[in-house]
């Protein structure tokens, strides 16, 4: 609820938001391809709109690094960067983004963003990381624009203009990174872009005045800053453009929604909210969809500005309204001021950007808790730098669902059994219990009439090759046991494919003299063997609530003669069987 206490709370956290994305919004635009007030124009309208119409109450949309640097890298081979046409381009397909967030929203398909897995996304940002900094080269070290998109071309221009080297925009871009890196490891709170912005504008000013200052008077600056007043306009494209761009919105769509999810649940980890998926995307389509017409590009939320918002002690989501109106009126009264940063500065501010993307740590401990997630993180990362962005992330996105289809096509089947060393005879893993013992002493006893198999995971039609290998193994050893009983209570799904190897398994236990058996078999499991008809040809006296009942049940039908002469008397019913 809104009270003078939540407002005040939220008009302090708003004016910190709107102090981050200012230089935020400029760097980020000129990443993008486009004039630095579009920057501005993307924090405005769609932040506004965001909050109002979403889920999280502390998320702040606008641009953003990946949705800047995705839409150059898609865009930049159409045409020339910053160019009319360009810009055109960029405001159509926010227009798309935004309707097909809607769409998602409105059909209720959120959980599709659950498919889009960390590591990918991980992988993404780090590729990400590597292309802001290879981007922001040029102003970085005073040269011109590059000629050809891309980065390959990018790196190319660099290496043959190394020569021409501005010391000045060195200079200007070693006191931007060093005073911006200084106050984020010492004063974490305080707006460190912004100050090391200011930072360098000043000492730029100071070193142009002075005698052998006329390298510094001959950096590139930002130049005019329009006062971003959000103004009505319909985008246009030729119709031919449209289905062109219509996959590299789809595209756009995967990264904006793969970020504002992972945000919002990053954030509402933090304030104890719960987060309506489809609700969010929602309010992100309703932003992007109206920002279009407001010479707004792609945005989502903003890491870089929703987890302050929650820690200056936002209440509501006018946070994000108080920091979009505030950001007019510092634009208004610094616009002279923002003409003179030097574009130095603001590649070396990508640059710290870049930095924070990179996260070597989760990359160390990526390797150490997963090779399959690493190799994930690393493809994508790679195909990011290499590729187009689109392709890059549906490529992570199949690996991801590979690697899982991979792992749950070889579900456990664990022998199980009973340890006849202990007084209570603890019911155990064989297989666990012979890796685990010393040498020097003997392993588990199985049955030789009747086999105890645990089986976890899904029997579906991608894994049942595997168990119906495992199953055929056993029952193709040296003496194999007839009788199978099957914990079934970790099996959770099977398909018409499962229900069918069981069926063929049933059927090869008889012909040989046996019979198979399911313990506590899951409801999901039970109903597909109705639908079948597998419940039928099994028998309900096949079916066992608990293990002693089963076992109780299955000894009756073992062969006497057999058991007369066993050693393993692992069962309390083999007591009463006389020894040989």
């Amino acid at each position: 609820s809104v009270s003078p206490h939540t407002l005040r709370a939220d008009g302090m956290a708003g004016l910190l938001g709107a102090v981050l994305v200012l230089p935020q919004g400029i760097a980020f635009a000129t990443l993008a391809g486009l004039p630095p007030e579009y920057g501005l124009y993307t924090a405005i309208v769609p932040c506004i709109i965001a909050a109002l119409f979403g889920s999280s109450w502390h998320v702040m949309s606008g641009p953003t690094n990946a949705n800047s640097l995705a839409l150059f890298a898609m865009l930049s081979p159409l045409t020339m960067a910053f160019s009319p046409a360009y810009i055109q381009m960029a405001l159509v397909v926010t227009v798309m983004v935004g309707v097909m967030q809607w769409l998602i929203g409105t059909l209720r398909l959120g959980t599709l963003a659950n498919f889009i897995s960390p590591a990918a996304l991980f992988g993404f940002t780090s590729g990400a990381a590597v292309l802001i900094g290879i981007y922001a080269l040029p102003d970085l070290l005073g040269l011109g624009a590059a000629s050809e998109p891309g980065a390959r071309a990018l790196l190319q221009h660099v290496a043959g203009q190394w020569a021409w080297t501005q010391p000045a925009a060195l200079a200007v871009a070693a006191v931007t990174v060093l005073v911006a890196l200084a106050l984020r490891r010492w004063r974490p709170h305080w707006p460190y872009m912004l100050a090391g912005l200011v930072t360098a504008t000043l000492f730029a000013w100071l070193a142009a005045g002075q005698t052998a200052g006329a390298s510094f008077a001959n950096l590139r600056m930002v130049g005019a800053v329009e006062v971003p007043w959000p103004r009505f306009s319909v985008p246009q494209i030729s119709l031919s453009s449209v289905s062109e761009l219509l996959g590299l919105a789809f595209a756009l769509t995967i990264v904006a929604l793969g970020q504002s999810i992972s945000i919002a649940k990053a954030v509402a980890a933090r304030s104890g909210q719960r987060i309506d998926a489809n609700r969010e995307f929602r309010g992100q389509g309703l932003s992007n969809m109206v920002g279009g017409f407001f010479s707004s590009y792609v945005s989502c939320g903003s890491m870089n500005r929703s987890m302050p918002n929650l820690q200056a002690g936002a209440r509501t989501p006018l946070a994000a309204v108080f920091s979009a109106l505030l950001l007019l009126a510092l634009v208004a009264v610094s616009a002279p001021l923002l003409a003179q940063i030097p574009m130095a500065a603001l590649a070396a501010l990508l640059l710290v950007v870049a930095l924070s993307l990179f996260d070597l740590p989760r990359w160390r401990q990526l390797i150490k808790l997963s090779r399959t997630e690493f190799g994930v993180a690393l493809a994508t990362m790679a195909a990011t730098v290499t590729i187009r962005l689109e392709i890059a992330i549906l490529l992570g996105t199949l690996l991801s669902l590979m690697s899982f289809l991979y792992r749950t096509s070889r579900p456990a089947m664990r022998t199980m059994g009973f340890d006849s060393t202990s007084p209570d005879r603890q019911f155990v893993v064989i297989d666990d219990a012979a890796t685990s013992t010393s040498a020097n002493v003997p392993p588990l006893p199985e049955c030789p009439q009747l086999k105890l198999l645990r089986m976890e995971g899904e029997v579906y039609f991608g894994a049942t090759q595997h168990v119906a290998d495992t199953l055929y193994a056993l029952r193709h050893v040296p003496n194999p046991q007839k009788h199978l009983l099957v914990m079934g209570k970790s099996m959770n799904f099977i398909d018409l494919a499962g229900a069918e190897l069981w069926e063929a398994e049933l059927n090869a236990r008889r012909a040989t003299g046996g019979d198979l058996y399911f313990h506590r078999p899951r409801p999901e499991v039970i109903s597909m063997w109705k639908t079948t008809g597998f419940t039928r040809l099994l028998g309900p006296e096949h079916q066992f609530p608990d293990k002693r009942t089963a076992i109780a049940k299955i000894f009756q039908k073992l062969d006497p003669e057999i058991c007369r002469h066993c050693t393993a008397r692992i069962f309390w019913e083999c007591k009463s069987v006389p020894g040989p």
